[in-house]
């Protein structure tokens, strides 16, 4: 079936007429960077245990550039790889558990929140929900056919997750032993038993490529499918797909949308008298020596298991809270993010150069230099992202952030909201856009200036860029594509 033709006028819906298979970078399909190759390895949830994390370090120390960097979806990416080294990566992988099906490598894309269980906040602990879907999604041979965009989000009930926007999403509900299912961005969900939301998130996948192929419009996400088919359009045949399986749906109501709240990094005590160490990764990168501290950490002192969270951070659970306080300070002294009146707290940046061809400058030299010089903030601040040319690869997704981006005379300081600038985003074409009111500020203006964006008001004229609102196209984030 054909693709549906805009109206004269029309943007055309984003992913309309697609006919090829997005380039996302898997464990086993390498992407080539000026750097060298570079590999991302899925950790559906977060989920890590010390072995695999000794033989991630290994992995990085040995075949790439010695780091480890942190993605948006809460996995880790190797770079500076020999083109060549991809069976030999594929096969410690395996060794590890950390590539329990080839075929399924790509699109094992699974968030979760990262406190849930630990901090006493959540209505459930999604780890479950986790290891269940990633085992559902690995046995099933037509979830391959799903783009290495395409998310599922695990949310315990605090709005952590829901707030990134996935495209299926399980929420755990107020009353014992329910759920939320959530299908795209609409505000509607479908009530169905917590027991059986993992199985309840792969159906509606499948439902999400069964609408792909009526439609012949070749999406890789729920929201690009035409009227993104939201549940108050299309809830019914979803529930009576779920009845069909023998689980209960009704109708519901989604929590109201939210801002990402990543974890504060420093300890999070629990209600068992434990506690978790939340740190940040600088820009979203860690050394091999850094992600082996974390790793003793966990093995010596936590119960054994590492969390990555979506905002390129790390939670270390399970530490006698008499032992906490001395181990963050070792974490701190090692450069990593603990307190969070840091500068660095919710600071990001892409890859630029040299590892990117299309970056125009060295932002993560560029962003390091401005945060070194930046004071603690006196009060809590937008998160901020460089990013070396339009794409904005990895940059944050929902709420307001800081906009940093490198052009041919300095860079562009803006805070963006994609809540209200309408249109903005992957695909956009900019020579729409009103003029951008900021002038481009030199690397050594950097650190003021971004102070200033990342403690402004929603409405500051000066730091807020306007944009001309396009209807057919919503804000759209580029998802996890190279950091």
């Amino acid at each position: 079936m054909p693709a549906p033709t805009p109206t004269p006028g029309e943007s055309p819906a984003p992913g309309a007429g697609r006919d090829r298979g997005d380039a996302c970078p898997g464990a086993l399909r390498l992407h080539s960077a000026d750097d060298g190759s570079l590999a991302r390895v899925r950790l559906p949830g977060g989920l890590l245990t010390v072995r695999q994390a000794d033989e991630l370090a290994a992995l990085a120390e040995e075949l790439g550039d010695g780091h480890l960097d942190l993605t948006s979806r809460g996995n880790v990416q190797l770079r500076g790889l020999a083109a060549t080294c991809g069976a030999g990566l594929g096969e410690r992988l395996r060794g590890a558990g950390l590539l329990p099906s080839d075929r399924h490598e790509r699109v094992r894309n699974v968030v979760a929140s990262p406190l849930s269980g630990l901090d006493g906040n959540g209505r459930a602990d999604t780890r479950t929900w986790a290891r269940a879907l990633d085992a559902l999604l690995c046995a099933d041979p037509a979830v391959t056919a799903l783009s290495g965009r395409f998310l599922f989000g695990l949310d315990d009930g605090r709005g952590d997750i829901a707030a990134l926007a996935p495209d299926v999403t399980l929420i755990a509900a107020d009353e014992g032993g329910d759920a939320v299912l959530g299908y795209g961005d609409g505000p509607h969900g479908l009530r169905i038993p917590a027991a059986d939301a993992p199985r309840a998130a792969l159906l509606a996948a499948l439902h999400f490529l069964d609408a792909v192929r009526r439609h012949g419009t070749g999406s890789w996400r729920v929201r690009e499918l035409p009227d993104r088919e939201p549940l108050d359009r299309d809830g019914a045949a979803l529930a009576g797909r779920l009845a069909a399986a023998g689980i209960p749906a009704a109708p519901a109501q989604l929590p109201p949308g939210t801002a990402p709240r990543p974890p504060a990094p420093g300890p999070v005590p629990g209600p068992d008298g434990r506690t978790a160490l939340s740190v940040g990764a600088p820009l979203g990168r860690l050394t091999v020596a850094q992600w082996r501290l974390l790793a003793r950490t966990a093995a010596e002192h936590g119960d054994g298991e590492l969390r990555v969270t979506p905002w390129r951070g790390l939670v270390v659970p399970g530490l006698a809270a008499a032992h906490a306080g001395d181990r963050l300070a070792a974490l701190a002294a090692a450069g990593l993010v603990t307190d969070p009146a840091s500068p660095w707290h919710r600071a990001g940046a892409c890859a630029g150069r040299p590892g990117c061809a299309k970056s125009r400058a060295d932002v993560r030299a560029d962003a390091g230099a401005a945060l070194a010089g930046a004071r603690p903030p006196r009060t809590e601040t937008l998160p901020v992202y460089w990013s070396g040319c339009e794409r904005r690869c990895g940059r944050p997704g929902g709420g307001r952030w800081v906009d940093v981006l490198a052009t041919d005379d300095g860079y562009r300081v803006a805070v963006r909201d994609e809540g209200r600038d309408e249109g903005w985003g992957e695909g956009r074409d900019e020579s729409r856009e009103t003029p951008d009111p900021v002038r481009p500020v030199a690397p050594d203006g950097l650190t003021a200036a971004v102070a200033a964006a990342r403690t402004s008001t929603p409405d500051d004229p000066t730091t807020r860029r306007p944009t001309t609102r396009h209807p057919t196209t919503r804000p759209r984030r580029r998802d996890d594509a190279t950091t």
